[in-house]
């Protein structure tokens, strides 16, 4: 049984027209409508052909400063969530990237984060990601 993108407790009923998540009211369509980020479509044959990817391209220098950092992971475990198929297949989500992509742009993050972390496949991530990094070492 699927249950709302949004409150996690009711069958839905509607699907968002922007981005197709799945929700079971009004309340929870404006809930959602804040966070909402269309998701491009594909021409009809090329989702036969699409083949998701994690591109291989940052360090972890690239997405990490000292001076923003109150807890610190060890390097190991940080890397460790790139070899994780399940963060891998959640990032398979267009939703999820574009969740990601708008709490980097933000100029506020903080409130990016706190609006994101009411999106349940964000709390899924965000869960996922914890642990892996805070697994530990046998």
């Amino acid at each position: 049984m699927q249950l709302c993108k949004v409150c996690s407790e009711q069958t839905p009923k509607y699907k968002c027209p922007a981005c197709e998540i799945r929700y079971c009211s009004l309340p929870c369509y404006k809930r959602h409508k804040d966070l909402c980020l269309p998701v491009e479509k594909l021409p009809p044959n090329a989702a036969k052909d699409a083949v998701c990817t994690v591109a291989d391209t940052w360090s972890i220098e690239d997405l990490l400063h000292k001076e923003d950092i109150a807890d610190v992971v060890p390097l190991e475990n940080l890397q460790l969530l790139g070899q994780s198929k399940e963060l891998k297949d959640l990032l398979c989500n267009p939703h999820l990237r574009e969740l990601l992509r708008a709490i980097d742009s933000a100029n506020n993050k903080e409130e990016a984060m706190k609006a994101a972390m009411q999106e349940p496949l964000f709390v899924e991530f965000s869960d996922q990601c914890l642990k892996v990094v805070e697994k530990e070492d046998p």
